[in-house]
C-alpha cells in the first residue's frame, strides 16, 4: 500500500528516515544509555548497536559514530555551553532525554559548521517532541538557540 498525497506520518520509521536523521535518533538512544549507565559504558558497545534488530547502513553508521564520539570526546566544552544557558536549571534537574538530544545537538552546532544550525535545532526539537516530555521540546528549543547564539557570536570573534 502506497502513501497517498494527503497522508502524514507522525512518527515515520527508521527506514523512510534520511541517514543523517536515522543518525541522529540512534546517536540520541546511545548518548541517553551512556548516561543513564552512569557513563560506564564503553563507546565501542555503544557503536555496536547491539539494540536494533537490523544494523544501520554504512553512511548511517559512519554519522552515528561521529556524533556519538564528538559528543563523549567533548562531552565538557557541550556541558559548559548547556549549562551556561540552563537558566535557574541545574544539570541533575534536567531530563536525560533532553540532556542527550542537547548534548548532540549542542555537539552539531559547535563543531559541524557545515550542518546548518536551523536543522540540527528543527531535527533536536522533533526528537524530543518524539521521546521527551510534553512540552520538552520548549526549552530543548531554547537552551539550543541560546547555544546556536552564542558559537556564532564566538565565531564572529
Amino acid at each position: 500500500m502506497g502513501l497517498g498525497s494527503g497522508q502524514k506520518f507522525l512518527f515515520p520509521s527508521l527506514f523512510i528516515m534520511n541517514s543523517h536523521k536515522k543518525s541522529r535518533i540512534l546517536a540520541f538512544q546511545a548518548l541517553y544509555a551512556w548516561e543513564a549507565q552512569k557513563k560506564r559504558v564503553p563507546v565501542e558497545s555503544l557503536l555496536e548497536f547491539s539494540w536494533l534488530d537490523e544494523p544501520p547502513d554504512e553512511e548511517t553508521k559512519t554519522f552515528t559514530h561521529l556524533l556519538i564520539a564528538g559528543v563523549i570526546e567533548n562531552i565538557k566544552s557541550i556541558d559548559e555551553i548547556l549549562g551556561a544557558h540552563f537558566e535557574n536549571w541545574a544539570f541533575s534537574r534536567v531530563q536525560r532525554v533532553d540532556l542527550a538530544i542537547m548534548r548532540m545537538s549542542a555537539y552539531s552546532l559547535m563543531f559541524q559548521k557545515d550542518i546548518p544550525a536551523s536543522i540540527v535545532i528543527s531535527e533536536a526539537i522533533a526528537i524530543s517532541r518524539k521521546f521527551g516530555a510534553d512540552d520538552s521540546f520548549r526549552f530543548v528549543n531554547g537552551v539550543l538557540d541560546a547555544v546556536r547564539k552564542a558559537v556564532q557570536i564566538e565565531k564572529e570573534d
